[in-house]
């Protein structure tokens, strides 16, 4: 890597260490653009060995310890449902999450305002379908521009996105693998059936410590500062929907998907949403099955914490904007791309949806950030909860039954064929 590149890093990892509990008030003495290479890499071995204060929140990494640290919980539910219903239902996450996906992926990264004043520009007061296509040279309207096809009225499949790339190449690693599946299986299929520039943040980084020769689960820590963010939570889904009625497992399975590239809170993510997700199956109301998947991570972290606090605000309030003011107050500080503050927006979207699909999906998107990403993740929950057969045929009809991707082997397929090959992996 290039100088510019290991002093971002460098920079970057004060941030997260920060965000774990650690003192670095030492390092944020220096100027990294001061600094020659082997200074940073100096300082930075020494950053990393930092540890939390003993006050901090106990947020472990390793299976054992989560389990340890986790609430009681039902572990696994009776799923009295028939064949036809869990099909259906594994549909309806599949078309949940690239509704979702693909109505937050216009404006990707913004902000709510800017959201608010682009929707106020189209005459919009409340979304309710896919984002119009407006002209604008205003930031960041102008992105509009280049993604026409992602708008209203010019859609005609589910285009390209990691969010579904992730959920395909697990189900290629399921089918490979089976459910012994190992966290160097997954390192094996990245190498070999993902492009390197086409991952970001935290995958991208535990993707060229693979190349150099480190093993996991170090690649998640080595020069990895993204190792909370939101990439491990995108990759969830696959496992919810192949263990249908058991979020334990289901967090097992994402647990050996996120320790490729993730600790703490970026692992959490992911055995949540997975938990939630084969809960939902069962469950009659999407408050229960949060409250199942929250099971399944230690109460005595920081995502815990905050998924909780969001339940009980809306409990309290029903009034997503101001929901929104009190998440932003509390956890407005992590990165636009970090697991818990977009876990909140998820969690919100969900908590005040009374049911309805697209209250979730819009809800969620609104709240700005990782748009696409918490588009998906509300969608895929909501469309198993739901089933397919119950979605708003309004937001499924543009995909023409046709998603893209850039997993090798899987450019360009049904996504009802996509259904059906996971739902064959649950009868398996």
């Amino acid at each position: 890597m290039d100088i510019d590149e290991l002093r971002r890093l460098f920079v970057d990892e004060i941030k997260e260490k920060e965000e774990e509990g650690c003192n670095v008030f030492f390092f944020k003495n220096f100027d990294p653009n001061l600094l020659a290479e082997e200074t940073i890499l100096n300082l930075y071995s020494e950053l990393s060995s930092l540890k939390p204060s003993e006050s901090f929140y106990i947020e472990p990494s390793s299976l054992d310890e989560i389990k340890r640290y986790r609430p009681d919980g039902p572990r696994k539910l009776d799923i009295p449902l028939s064949r036809d219903t869990i099909k259906d239902k594994v549909l309806g996450g599949i078309l949940g999450r690239c509704i979702g996906c693909l109505l937050g992926k216009p404006v990707e990264g913004w902000k709510r305002e800017d959201i608010e004043e682009y929707l106020a520009l189209s005459g919009i007061e409340n979304l309710d379908y896919y984002f119009p296509y407006l002209e604008s040279d205003k930031e960041p309207f102008r992105r509009i521009k280049q993604v026409k096809n992602w708008t209203a009225g010019n859609i005609d499949r589910m285009v390209r996105d990691d969010d579904i790339d992730y959920t395909i190449l697990g189900l290629h690693i399921l089918e490979t693998y089976g459910e012994s599946f190992t966290t160097n299986d997954i390192a094996r299929e990245w190498l070999t059936h993902l492009p390197y520039l086409l991952v970001y943040t935290a995958e991208r980084v535990a993707y060229r410590n693979l190349v150099n020769g480190i093993t996991p689960p170090k690649t998640a820590v080595y020069m990895n500062p993204y190792r909370e963010w939101i990439g491990a939570q995108i990759r969830a889904d696959i496992f919810g929907y192949v263990n249908p009625g058991n979020p334990e497992r289901a967090g097992e399975f994402a647990y050996r998907d996120a320790v490729l590239s993730h600790t703490k809170n970026g692992i959490y993510g992911e055995m949540f949403v997975s938990a939630s997700i084969a809960s939902a199956f069962v469950v009659d109301n999407v408050e229960s099955a949060i409250e199942i998947g929250l099971t399944e991570i230690p109460k005595t972290s920081r995502l815990y914490e905050a998924i909780s606090n969001v339940m009980d605000w809306c409990r309290k309030d029903r009034d997503w904007r101001s929901v929104w003011s009190k998440i932003m107050a509390q956890y407005g500080n992590y990165h636009p791309v970090h697991t818990i503050n977009n876990a909140c927006f998820v969690v919100l979207g969900l908590m005040l949806s009374d049911g309805n699909f697209e209250k979730a999906i819009t809800t969620s998107v609104m709240c700005g950030f990782d748009t696409d990403c918490n588009g998906a993740t509300a969608g895929s929950i909501m469309g198993v909860l739901l089933g397919g057969k119950n979605l708003p045929e309004k937001w499924i009809e543009p995909l023409n039954d046709t998603v893209e991707s850039i997993v090798i082997g899987f450019e360009r397929l049904k996504i009802s064929q996509l259904a059906d090959r996971i739902y064959r992996l649950v009868k398996r």
